[in-house]
Protein backbone atom coordinates (compact mmCIF):
# COMPACT_ATOMS: atom_id res chain seq x y z
CA UNK A 1 0.00 0.00 0.00
CA UNK A 2 1.53 3.73 -0.65
CA UNK A 3 1.71 5.74 1.89
CA UNK A 4 0.38 9.37 1.67
CA UNK A 5 3.37 11.56 2.69
CA UNK A 6 1.28 15.00 1.55
CA UNK A 7 -0.80 15.09 4.72
CA UNK A 8 0.22 16.98 7.51
CA UNK A 9 1.28 15.67 10.64
CA UNK A 10 -0.12 17.05 14.44
CA UNK A 11 3.05 19.63 15.29
CA UNK A 12 2.51 18.83 19.27
CA UNK A 13 3.04 15.17 20.15
CA UNK A 14 2.87 14.59 23.84
CA UNK A 15 5.86 11.63 24.54
CA UNK A 16 5.70 11.63 28.49
CA UNK A 17 6.37 8.69 29.97
CA UNK A 18 5.30 6.61 33.18
CA UNK A 19 7.10 6.28 35.51
CA UNK A 20 6.97 3.33 36.24
CA UNK A 21 8.36 3.12 32.39
CA UNK A 22 11.18 4.97 33.50
CA UNK A 23 11.62 2.99 36.67
CA UNK A 24 11.77 -0.63 34.34
CA UNK A 25 14.08 0.77 31.88
CA UNK A 26 16.88 2.33 34.77
CA UNK A 27 16.41 -0.92 36.61
CA UNK A 28 17.14 -3.19 33.40
CA UNK A 29 20.62 -1.08 32.26
CA UNK A 30 21.72 -1.49 35.86
CA UNK A 31 21.36 -5.28 35.41
CA UNK A 32 22.77 -5.39 32.39
CA UNK A 33 26.14 -6.61 31.83
CA UNK A 34 28.04 -6.67 29.06
CA UNK A 35 31.04 -8.96 28.28
CA UNK A 36 33.45 -8.76 25.66
CA UNK A 37 35.48 -12.06 24.92
CA UNK A 38 37.45 -11.78 21.82
CA UNK A 39 34.83 -10.92 19.00
CA UNK A 40 32.27 -11.96 21.18
CA UNK A 41 29.72 -10.07 22.67
CA UNK A 42 27.95 -11.72 25.72
CA UNK A 43 24.80 -10.23 27.42
CA UNK A 44 23.60 -11.10 31.09
CA UNK A 45 21.15 -10.19 32.86
CA UNK A 46 22.37 -9.76 37.06
CA UNK A 47 19.03 -10.20 39.02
Amino acid sequence: MANIYSEKTPKKINLQPKDETVSFLLNYSKALSVINYKKLKFEALLN
